[in-house]
Protein backbone atom coordinates (compact mmCIF):
# COMPACT_ATOMS: atom_id res chain seq x y z
CA UNK A 1 0.00 0.00 0.00
CA UNK A 2 1.27 3.43 -0.96
CA UNK A 3 1.06 5.86 1.99
CA UNK A 4 0.91 9.45 0.75
CA UNK A 5 1.32 12.64 2.78
CA UNK A 6 -0.86 15.51 1.59
CA UNK A 7 -0.14 19.07 2.71
CA UNK A 8 -0.27 22.67 1.58
CA UNK A 9 -0.65 26.16 2.99
CA UNK A 10 -3.58 28.20 4.16
CA UNK A 11 -5.89 29.05 1.23
CA UNK A 12 -3.96 26.91 -1.27
CA UNK A 13 -6.83 24.46 -1.73
CA UNK A 14 -5.61 21.40 0.20
CA UNK A 15 -9.08 20.65 1.56
CA UNK A 16 -10.55 20.78 -1.94
CA UNK A 17 -7.94 18.30 -3.16
CA UNK A 18 -8.62 16.06 -0.16
CA UNK A 19 -12.36 16.01 -0.91
CA UNK A 20 -11.66 15.30 -4.57
CA UNK A 21 -9.51 12.32 -3.64
CA UNK A 22 -12.23 10.97 -1.35
CA UNK A 23 -14.78 11.40 -4.13
CA UNK A 24 -12.53 9.13 -6.22
CA UNK A 25 -12.75 6.47 -3.45
CA UNK A 26 -9.23 7.03 -2.17
CA UNK A 27 -9.16 6.79 1.65
CA UNK A 28 -8.05 9.99 3.34
CA UNK A 29 -7.05 10.17 7.00
CA UNK A 30 -7.55 13.79 8.10
CA UNK A 31 -5.29 14.92 10.95
CA UNK A 32 -7.59 17.86 11.78
CA UNK A 33 -10.57 15.52 12.18
CA UNK A 34 -8.54 13.19 14.38
CA UNK A 35 -7.34 16.13 16.49
CA UNK A 36 -10.97 16.75 17.43
CA UNK A 37 -11.76 13.08 17.95
CA UNK A 38 -8.88 12.40 20.36
CA UNK A 39 -10.19 15.04 22.80
CA UNK A 40 -13.85 14.01 22.78
CA UNK A 41 -15.53 13.39 26.16
CA UNK A 42 -14.40 10.09 27.64
CA UNK A 43 -11.04 10.02 25.84
CA UNK A 44 -7.65 9.82 27.52
CA UNK A 45 -6.65 12.93 25.61
CA UNK A 46 -9.35 15.08 27.20
CA UNK A 47 -8.61 13.64 30.65
CA UNK A 48 -4.94 14.60 30.30
CA UNK A 49 -5.86 18.12 29.15
CA UNK A 50 -8.13 18.59 32.18
CA UNK A 51 -5.37 17.33 34.46
CA UNK A 52 -2.90 19.80 32.93
CA UNK A 53 -5.15 22.87 32.62
CA UNK A 54 -7.99 22.34 35.09
CA UNK A 55 -11.74 21.90 34.70
CA UNK A 56 -12.15 25.46 33.45
CA UNK A 57 -11.34 24.16 29.96
CA UNK A 58 -14.57 22.15 29.94
CA UNK A 59 -17.99 23.27 28.76
CA UNK A 60 -21.09 22.44 30.85
CA UNK A 61 -21.73 19.34 28.70
CA UNK A 62 -18.25 17.99 29.47
CA UNK A 63 -16.74 18.73 26.06
CA UNK A 64 -13.60 20.77 25.50
CA UNK A 65 -13.94 24.54 25.61
CA UNK A 66 -11.61 25.25 22.70
CA UNK A 67 -12.01 29.01 22.94
CA UNK A 68 -10.98 29.13 26.60
CA UNK A 69 -8.11 26.70 26.04
CA UNK A 70 -6.94 28.79 23.10
CA UNK A 71 -6.89 31.87 25.30
CA UNK A 72 -4.81 30.04 27.90
CA UNK A 73 -2.12 28.88 25.49
CA UNK A 74 -2.16 31.88 23.12
CA UNK A 75 0.67 33.83 24.74
CA UNK A 76 2.24 31.02 26.74
CA UNK A 77 4.70 28.90 24.77
CA UNK A 78 5.27 26.46 27.65
CA UNK A 79 1.56 25.70 27.95
CA UNK A 80 1.26 25.38 24.19
CA UNK A 81 4.03 22.76 24.26
CA UNK A 82 2.19 20.89 27.01
CA UNK A 83 -0.99 20.83 24.91
CA UNK A 84 0.90 19.73 21.79
CA UNK A 85 2.59 17.01 23.84
CA UNK A 86 -0.85 15.63 24.65
CA UNK A 87 -2.65 16.03 21.33
CA UNK A 88 0.05 15.34 18.74
CA UNK A 89 1.06 11.83 19.95
CA UNK A 90 -2.62 10.88 20.22
CA UNK A 91 -3.24 12.06 16.66
CA UNK A 92 -0.21 10.15 15.37
CA UNK A 93 -1.43 6.96 17.04
CA UNK A 94 -4.88 7.44 15.54
CA UNK A 95 -3.33 8.00 12.11
CA UNK A 96 -1.27 4.83 12.45
CA UNK A 97 -4.37 2.80 13.26
CA UNK A 98 -6.09 4.39 10.29
CA UNK A 99 -3.25 3.29 8.01
CA UNK A 100 -3.39 -0.23 9.45
CA UNK A 101 -7.13 -0.42 8.80
CA UNK A 102 -6.58 0.68 5.21
CA UNK A 103 -3.92 -1.98 4.79
CA UNK A 104 -6.12 -4.75 6.21
CA UNK A 105 -8.87 -3.73 3.77
CA UNK A 106 -6.41 -4.16 0.92
CA UNK A 107 -6.39 -0.52 -0.13
CA UNK A 108 -3.91 0.39 -2.84
CA UNK A 109 -3.38 4.00 -1.69
CA UNK A 110 -3.88 5.75 1.64
CA UNK A 111 -3.59 9.53 2.01
CA UNK A 112 -2.64 11.32 5.22
CA UNK A 113 -4.01 14.87 5.15
CA UNK A 114 -1.66 16.76 7.49
CA UNK A 115 -1.40 20.58 7.47
CA UNK A 116 1.97 20.51 9.29
CA UNK A 117 3.39 17.50 7.47
CA UNK A 118 6.66 19.28 6.59
CA UNK A 119 7.03 21.11 9.90
CA UNK A 120 6.84 17.84 11.82
CA UNK A 121 8.75 14.58 11.34
CA UNK A 122 5.95 12.75 9.53
CA UNK A 123 7.04 13.74 6.01
CA UNK A 124 10.05 11.46 6.38
CA UNK A 125 7.84 8.41 6.88
CA UNK A 126 5.47 8.54 3.93
CA UNK A 127 6.15 7.10 0.50
CA UNK A 128 5.14 10.26 -1.36
CA UNK A 129 4.80 13.89 -0.31
CA UNK A 130 2.13 15.82 -2.23
CA UNK A 131 2.03 19.60 -1.84
CA UNK A 132 -0.98 21.64 -2.96
CA UNK A 133 0.57 24.83 -4.24
CA UNK A 134 -0.52 28.17 -5.61
CA UNK A 135 1.39 31.38 -6.35
CA UNK A 136 1.87 33.43 -3.19
CA UNK A 137 0.01 36.46 -4.55
CA UNK A 138 -2.93 34.18 -5.39
CA UNK A 139 -2.74 32.67 -1.90
CA UNK A 140 -2.86 36.13 -0.32
CA UNK A 141 -5.83 37.23 -2.42
CA UNK A 142 -7.78 34.05 -1.72
CA UNK A 143 -7.13 34.32 2.01
CA UNK A 144 -8.35 37.92 2.06
CA UNK A 145 -11.50 36.97 0.14
CA UNK A 146 -12.17 33.87 2.22
CA UNK A 147 -11.83 35.54 5.62
CA UNK A 148 -12.85 39.05 4.55
CA UNK A 149 -9.59 40.26 6.07
CA UNK A 150 -7.26 43.14 5.32
CA UNK A 151 -4.06 42.63 3.39
CA UNK A 152 -2.09 43.35 6.57
CA UNK A 153 -3.94 40.69 8.59
CA UNK A 154 -3.74 38.11 5.80
CA UNK A 155 -0.04 38.77 5.28
CA UNK A 156 0.57 38.35 9.00
CA UNK A 157 -1.16 34.96 8.98
CA UNK A 158 0.87 33.80 5.99
CA UNK A 159 4.12 34.88 7.64
CA UNK A 160 3.27 32.77 10.70
CA UNK A 161 3.49 29.64 8.52
CA UNK A 162 6.24 27.98 6.55
CA UNK A 163 6.05 29.60 3.08
CA UNK A 164 4.38 27.42 0.48
CA UNK A 165 7.44 27.91 -1.75
CA UNK A 166 9.53 26.19 0.96
CA UNK A 167 7.06 23.33 1.34
CA UNK A 168 7.19 22.79 -2.40
CA UNK A 169 10.88 21.88 -2.14
CA UNK A 170 9.92 18.76 -0.16
CA UNK A 171 7.30 17.59 -2.65
CA UNK A 172 7.45 14.45 -4.74
CA UNK A 173 4.32 15.64 -6.51
CA UNK A 174 2.90 19.16 -6.75
CA UNK A 175 -0.75 19.96 -7.45
CA UNK A 176 -0.78 23.52 -8.78
CA UNK A 177 -3.95 25.33 -7.76
CA UNK A 178 -3.10 28.75 -9.18
CA UNK A 179 -5.81 28.45 -11.83
CA UNK A 180 -9.49 27.54 -12.00
CA UNK A 181 -11.39 24.79 -10.19
CA UNK A 182 -11.56 22.89 -13.46
CA UNK A 183 -7.77 23.09 -13.76
CA UNK A 184 -7.46 21.77 -10.22
CA UNK A 185 -9.73 18.83 -10.96
CA UNK A 186 -7.58 17.90 -13.93
CA UNK A 187 -4.51 18.21 -11.73
CA UNK A 188 -5.99 15.87 -9.12
CA UNK A 189 -6.95 13.32 -11.78
CA UNK A 190 -3.36 13.40 -13.08
CA UNK A 191 -2.08 12.97 -9.52
CA UNK A 192 -4.25 9.90 -8.99
CA UNK A 193 -2.85 8.32 -12.14
CA UNK A 194 0.72 8.93 -10.92
CA UNK A 195 -0.02 7.50 -7.47
CA UNK A 196 -1.75 4.49 -8.95
CA UNK A 197 1.30 3.82 -11.11
CA UNK A 198 3.65 4.33 -8.15
CA UNK A 199 1.67 1.83 -6.05
CA UNK A 200 2.19 -0.75 -8.80
CA UNK A 201 1.19 -4.38 -8.57
CA UNK A 202 3.10 -5.12 -5.36
CA UNK A 203 0.26 -3.83 -3.17
CA UNK A 204 -1.67 -7.10 -3.56
CA UNK A 205 1.42 -9.19 -2.81
CA UNK A 206 2.12 -7.06 0.28
CA UNK A 207 -1.43 -7.62 1.51
CA UNK A 208 -1.57 -11.37 0.81
CA UNK A 209 1.92 -12.00 2.23
CA UNK A 210 2.51 -9.66 5.22
CA UNK A 211 6.24 -10.48 5.57
CA UNK A 212 6.79 -9.23 2.02
CA UNK A 213 4.89 -6.07 2.87
CA UNK A 214 6.94 -5.42 5.99
CA UNK A 215 10.28 -6.02 4.26
CA UNK A 216 9.35 -3.89 1.25
CA UNK A 217 8.19 -1.09 3.57
CA UNK A 218 11.48 -1.15 5.49
CA UNK A 219 13.44 -1.13 2.23
CA UNK A 220 11.38 1.75 0.82
CA UNK A 221 11.66 3.82 3.99
CA UNK A 222 15.40 3.25 4.15
CA UNK A 223 15.92 4.44 0.59
CA UNK A 224 13.50 7.26 1.28
CA UNK A 225 15.37 8.44 4.39
CA UNK A 226 18.71 8.52 2.56
CA UNK A 227 17.30 10.37 -0.43
CA UNK A 228 15.44 12.90 1.70
CA UNK A 229 18.43 13.47 3.94
CA UNK A 230 20.39 14.35 0.83
CA UNK A 231 17.58 16.56 -0.44
CA UNK A 232 17.25 18.41 2.87
CA UNK A 233 21.01 19.01 3.02
CA UNK A 234 20.98 20.26 -0.54
CA UNK A 235 18.03 22.57 0.21
CA UNK A 236 19.82 24.13 3.18
CA UNK A 237 22.98 24.63 1.13
CA UNK A 238 21.03 26.24 -1.72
Amino acid sequence: MLVVGLTGGIATGKSTVSKRLQAKNIPVIDADVLAREVVQPGTKGLARIVKAFGKDVLLPDGSLDRKNLGTIIFNDESKRRILNGIVHPAVRRAMLWGVIRCWTRGEKICVLDVPLLIEGPLWKWVAKVVVVYCAEDVQLRRLMERDNSTEEDATSRLKSQLPISEKRKYADEVVDNSGSLEDLEHGVDALIQKLDYAAGWTWRLSWLFPPFGILSAIWALGRRAVRRSWRTTRTHVD
